[in-house]
């Protein structure tokens, strides 16, 4: 599946955030990652999240999509992070 996680955390956890979600993501922009993951991964980032953030004051928003085609994926102005290779 492929997914695309966006963030608002606490600035105490946003680098330990940041660190996790590289281990499986691409990172695009400022608390924005996105790519493909098996199931199994999937619940290792899922369950990852959970055990770093405070769900009382830090918001994870998880997109996921069944086929990367059904994706339109349009940048306007600079695009921070290029991932072409992954289409």
């Amino acid at each position: 599946m492929y997914v695309i996680i966006v963030y608002d955390i606490n600035v105490d956890r946003v680098n330990k955030v940041k660190s996790f979600l590289r281990q499986y993501l691409f990172w695009i922009q400022n608390s924005v990652f996105e790519g493909e993951l098996s199931e199994s991964e999937f619940e290792l980032v899922y369950d990852g999240l959970i055990e770093i953030i405070d769900e009382e004051v830090d918001s994870v928003i998880i997109y996921k999509l069944r086929m990367v085609e059904l994706l339109n994926r349009e940048v306007l102005g600079i695009e921070k992070a290029p991932i072409e290779e992954i289409f």
